[in-house]
């Protein structure tokens, strides 16, 4: 159930408990005062009992559809128990005679269609209950009336509490319905939030390694040429990878974060990656970072890995360079870094909104830490990818 579906559910339950009470309460006084049913014994006692068994069927009625898996809709419930608390509730006021304890029960489908249905059902249920009362007291056989301006007051008492039940009602009413739109979007974001993680995670990791693979594949074929010990050196890395890959993926279906750059490891992983750069496309790489030994925060290291990785992989899938480049500087308030090729470039002005997912996950992940990125491309000319990220103090 949803938070609207449980909120009406536990009041549907309170109003059980309540009426429970009700009828419990009516027995008490007549057991306590037997002169209360002494104009219609059989009828007092009959209708009071009676009450109380309807009173727990509802209440076990209700708890049920509460345990229940299925959604809470107990549509039916509340016309036919605000229906049946008016009769009841009169069929215990006819038989007690005047004056009468008893008419304060009215209050009770008073209050229950005020909270269901707000002001309009509340006065509905008053007017019904008064005219129920008036038709006892007033009957010409009946034996006992009530003054008029007793059953005045008694009118203006219970229309009033109508109009302010019901007013609390639809005022209780619209915030659970801003409460359940609020629920639906948290909902709807976190829903967005994860479809988005999950993307990231299988493009900078699963799939970065599965491209690793093709551009092995085709370093590979290049390297028949050359001799069955080149050739069998690639082979090894792609099982070596394969293998990796396997893995991931299984602690990805497991739920398991995947970890794949070890705490002050950033430059030795991305010497790492430029080789296959160097050694697999014949690319020349440069990695200049400045100072030497990075000393970042782990989370920053880690995030800042994935962005150059995933600058270092569109340069080997589509850059088709002769010449690459990674700069790193750190100060003490940030990083600044660049990855940057002398490849086919693309149209940077006339991209598509977005992105692609890679450049969408390496802004994401630039913006994350509070930083910025900048795309510098044209046809023929290149690609630079730059950012800036700034660093706790």
């Amino acid at each position: 159930m949803n938070p609207q579906d449980q909120w009406l559910h536990q009041k549907e339950k309170v109003l059980a408990w309540v009426r429970l009470g009700f009828s419990i309460a009516g027995i008490v006084v007549v057991l306590l005062n037997p002169e209360r049913g002494a104009r219609f014994p059989l009828l007092s006692q009959a209708s009071l009992i009676s009450f109380f068994l309807y009173s727990l069927l509802v209440l076990i009625i209700v708890s049920r559809a509460g345990s229940a898996r299925d959604r809470f809709n107990l549509w039916w419930l509340a016309p036919v128990t605000t229906s049946l608390d008016l009769i009841w509730v009169s069929v215990i006021v006819l038989s007690t005679g005047s004056p009468t304890p008893f008419f304060a029960y009215y209050f009770f489908p008073v209050l229950t269609a005020s909270s269901r249905y707000g002001i309009r059902g509340g006065m509905v249920a008053a007017v019904v209950g008064l005219l129920l009362y008036g038709l006892i007291r007033f009957h010409p056989a009946a034996q006992d009336s009530v003054a008029w301006d007793i059953f005045i007051i008694r009118s203006i008492y219970l229309l009033f509490l109508a109009y302010i039940f019901g007013l609390l009602s639809e005022f209780e009413q619209k915030q659970n319905r801003k409460l359940t739109a609020l629920y639906k979007t948290a909902a709807d974001a976190a829903a967005k939030e994860e479809r988005s993680r999950i993307a990231r995670e299988l493009h900078d990791q699963l799939l970065q390694m599965l491209a690793t693979l093709s551009l092995s594949l085709e370093a590979c074929a290049r390297n028949l040429s050359q001799g069955p010990d080149e050739t069998a050196r690639e082979l090894r890395s792609m099982q070596e990878m394969t293998t990796q890959s396997i893995a991931e993926i299984r602690h990805f279906l497991s739920g398991k974060e995947i970890s794949v750059l070890a705490p002050g490891t950033l430059i030795e992983s991305l010497k790492g990656d430029l080789s296959f750069l160097r050694d697999g496309l014949g690319v020349h790489v440069i990695l200049d970072n400045e100072p030497e030994e990075l000393n970042l925060p782990p989370e920053a290291e880690r995030e800042l890995y994935y962005v150059i990785r995933e600058g270092v992989m569109n340069i080997a899938k589509h850059a088709h360079a002769s010449n690459a480049a990674v700069l790193l500087q750190v100060t003490d308030r940030q990083v600044r870094g660049a990855v940057e090729d002398d490849g086919v470039g693309f149209d940077a002005e006339h991209r598509v909104p977005n992105g692609t997912l890679g450049l969408r996950s390496m802004e994401e992940r630039v913006r994350k830490l509070g930083g910025s990125f900048n795309i510098q491309a044209a046809l023929g000319k290149g690609t630079r990818l730059s950012f800036t990220i700034p660093l706790p103090a």
